[in-house]
């Protein structure tokens, strides 16, 4: 069955959802596909808490607020945060219900370019015509693993975190988690307390701070960003450098407090300005040398090693579509309005931190991209 709508959303995790609720709200024709949330819930592991804190909200109208939420289930924001996956997920539903976003659940299998716009072909055997297409996937199809750790170690025994989220596959195991930063250290705690035997994370820097991150900042400029979408774009590569670098200084350079009793336990080995140098399997698990010397048996290796932007990786994007779009350093080449050099595609969410700046890859992001390119949008 075909359908058509003027405007194509694919992906409803935040940025989709944001984005959805500012064209609902303005009648503006679309069609949202995806299934709502669908990395979080699959990909993050249960109990998880969120950096985010209550103000990170994904109305761009600033209606169906966290705020709001709160006042509904008579809680206070001290009591919610820091906030629970689980926590966190119960406000998206909330949100969808609130907002009536119609959602067709289901994945885009190819999207291709024809005369009138594009088309895409659904995972349910359905299609839908749009003339414009807005990108808002997430990160999933971004995990990095480092090519050294791909060629030491037995892929039947290493996992990036993307894929790691079976606590209870660990229990009684040695792990050793590669990465240093906060997803490294909350999977760390999370695994030793699912009843890891053992865990370990080996990392090139010294251990950061656990202390609590300032994003007071941040969001004055992403709100700002609504007025002059050409903002980030427009400073000298310096000042860019002096905004990515103090943003890693929040988001990689310190971890959550909550997270010290939990690390400092005897089951917990930490290996600061360490690499994996070498792996030799045995019987029954690996043993893995440092370049520091030290030597760790374990049973399986965790990659917390992030996400790196490479738009060639999403599975749908058609050959010919591929072929035409204007890529630097992974990242898609976006106008001031989102939009790629292919006209009528655009890219939220990830995706769009080349352009916009790194803080699109947080959902502080989601309420100024959705009334940026809202408003193009509709004026288009």
């Amino acid at each position: 069955m075909d359908q058509d709508s003027e405007t194509l959303i694919i992906g409803a995790g935040p940025f989709g959802l944001g984005l959805a609720t500012y064209l609902q709200k303005r009648q503006h024709d679309f069609r949202l596909v995806g299934h709502p949330m669908a990395f979080w819930k699959r990909h993050m592991p249960a109990g998880m808490l969120l950096r985010s804190g209550v103000e990170w909200h994904l109305d761009p109208d600033n209606q169906w607020t966290i705020e709001r939420f709160l006042t509904e289930r008579g809680e206070s924001a001290e009591q919610a945060e820091p906030l629970a996956l689980e926590w966190y997920l119960a406000y998206c539903e909330w949100f969808i219900r609130q907002a009536e976003l119609p959602v067709q659940e289901t994945y885009v299998a190819q999207l291709s370019r024809n005369e009138t716009g594009f088309r895409a072909t659904l995972a349910d055997g359905s299609s839908v015509q749009a003339r414009q297409v807005v990108i808002a996937t997430g990160f999933y199809s971004y995990a990095h693993v480092p090519a050294l750790l791909s060629e030491l170690i037995p892929s039947a025994r290493l996992r990036h975190t993307r894929d790691a989220i079976d606590l209870a596959a660990y229990r009684g195991k040695r792990v050793l988690i590669v990465g240093g930063r906060q997803s490294a250290f909350e999977w760390a705690a999370l695994i030793r307390e699912a009843g890891a035997a053992r865990v370990d994370l080996s990392y090139r820097h010294d251990t950061p701070q656990f202390t609590v991150s300032d994003w007071s900042w941040v969001e004055a400029l992403v709100a700002g960003m609504v007025a002059q979408p050409g903002w980030f774009r427009q400073l000298p590569p310096e000042e860019k450098e002096v905004h990515r670098l103090r943003l890693w200084t929040e988001g990689r350079l310190k971890l959550e407090p909550w997270l010290a009793d939990r690390i400092f336990q005897p089951e917990v080995g930490l290996h600061p300005r360490t690499q994996v140098r070498a792996v030799t399997e045995k019987p029954g698990g690996l043993s893995v040398t440092l370049d520091s010397g030290e030597e760790l048996e374990v049973d399986d290796v965790i990659a917390a090693t992030g996400y790196q932007v490479d738009i060639r990786r999403l599975p749908f994007l058609s050959e010919s579509l591929l072929t035409d779009l204007e890529i630097t350093n992974g990242f898609p080449v976006l106008d001031e309005g989102f939009q790629s050099n292919v006209p009528g595609l655009y890219f939220s969410s990830f995706p769009a931190g080349q352009a916009f700046g790194p803080f699109f890859g947080f959902t502080i992001g989601v309420r100024a991209a959705s009334r940026i390119l809202g408003a193009v949008l509709n004026r288009q």
